[in-house]
Parts: C-alpha cells; structure tokens; sequence
C-alpha cells in the first residue's frame, strides 16, 4: 500500500481548469487500477492532495436543486461569479477568495475502504485544526461538513464538503471559510439547508485576516495524523 501523497499547492486557479485537472489525476489512478486487475498486477497507485484557492463560482452537487442557485446568468456576471453543476455529491456551494480548498485525489485502497470513514476523518481534520484556534467545531447529524454551536439557533456551517468517488479513488473535497466574502453565500441556500448561517474563521477569531499558510500548515499535520499518510512535494 502506497500512503505518500503528493502535495500541490495550485495556488489561484479557475475552477474549471482545476476540475479538469482532478479529473485527470483521477482517471490516472482509476486506469492503474484497472490495468493491475487486468494483467494480474501490483504496481503502486498514486495519491494527490491539491490545495487551491479559486474565483468567485457557485457548484451545484449531480443530486443537488438548482432553485437553490438565487441568482440568475445576468446577476451572476454581475457579481463577477461563474457556475458549474458537477459530478460531487452534495448541493449547492460557493468558493472564492478567502477559502482555503482541498482536494484529496486518493486510491483508498491504499488506506481503507469505507467511503463513511473518509468523510469523518476529512471532518475530524478540520474540527482539530479549528480546536488550535480555540473553537469548538462539530458534526452536525446528518448534515455533511463542520459546525460551530451545533444544536442551538447560532448553528453556522465554516466548512463544506462534497466528494466523489468510483473504484474507491477519490475526488473533489473539503472548502473551508478562512477569510471568506460572506455575502457571496447570500446568493444561494448553502447545501440546500435553510435557516442555517455561514461562518468564517477569521469572523469567528475577530481578526481581520488569518494567515492561511499556517492553517494549511495544521491541515497538513491532522491529515498526516488521521491517514497514517506522508507528504511529499511534486
């Protein structure tokens, strides 16, 4: 089993490039794969984490309600935003500046096979790397992502999630709100869940701006930790 993943860090990058550039990491793997079942075969697969930031786009999940999109073609050119309907699960979502993008593009038979497990510890990442900032982040039942104030009338989502995954390699991932645009997510009902805000860490930590390479940084570390995984750089 193979448990190093390569780290790219894409920087800014539009978020078509960069789902076609998953997807093309990911048919790599998928295609390995295959090849080793059928030439009988055991050559190692690859693993990938890919950090990005991206432009203003909403993405809407393959089973998500476009009616959750509350803006229409004109309205969003206005905003300078762009929109995609693609083939993670979930709803509705916003990313953009501020928000700090992971993409984990892993063969989990490298790791362990249980897609259920795979979305707890991406979970569990976050909420540890949110801890070393004094708050308290939790699941919420039924409700894919990380929260603060769970149960209460404050409940705000700081962390969305959406994978896909097929022969279990994984795409597509985490959005976590570090010095996020918040008015960008009043233009949709966030992962179809009304009645519910939105958060970002530097809003919660009272700072102007959070210094996002430190909190890569611990993202790393959790993910390390949770995936018995070593990093290494392309």
């Amino acid at each position: 089993m193979n448990k190093k993943v390569q780290l790219q860090d894409l920087g800014f990058k539009d978020y078509k490039q960069t789902w076609d550039y998953q997807e093309e990491l990911f048919k790599g793997i998928v295609d390995a794969k295959i090849k080793n079942r059928r030439e009988e075969t055991d050559f190692e697969t690859n693993n990938y984490f890919l950090f990005v930031e991206h432009p203003h786009v909403y993405t809407l999940g393959k089973s998500g309600d476009l009616s959750n999109l509350l803006l229409n073609e004109a309205q969003l050119t206005e905003k300078g935003a762009t929109f995609y309907k693609i083939n993670r699960g979930g709803d509705i979502t916003y990313h953009g500046p501020g928000q700090i993008v992971g993409y984990p593009i892993l063969d989990l038979d490298n790791f362990f096979t249980d897609i259920h497990k795979y979305l707890r510890l991406l979970e569990e990442m976050i909420i540890l790397t949110l801890a070393e900032y004094g708050l308290k982040a939790e699941r919420s039942d039924g409700e894919t992502g990380v929260w603060l104030d769970v149960g209460t009338p404050f409940a705000r989502k700081i962390c969305a999630m959406g994978v896909r995954a097929s022969r279990w390699v994984t795409m597509h991932g985490f959005a976590l709100n570090v010095n996020a645009d918040l008015g960008y997510f009043d233009n949709i009902i966030p992962c179809g869940i009304r009645g519910k805000a939105v958060t970002s860490l530097n809003v919660e930590l009272g700072k102007k701006e959070v210094d996002e390479a430190e909190v890569k940084d611990k993202l790393l570390k959790h993910f390390s930790e949770l995936f018995e995984a070593e990093f290494v750089a392309k």
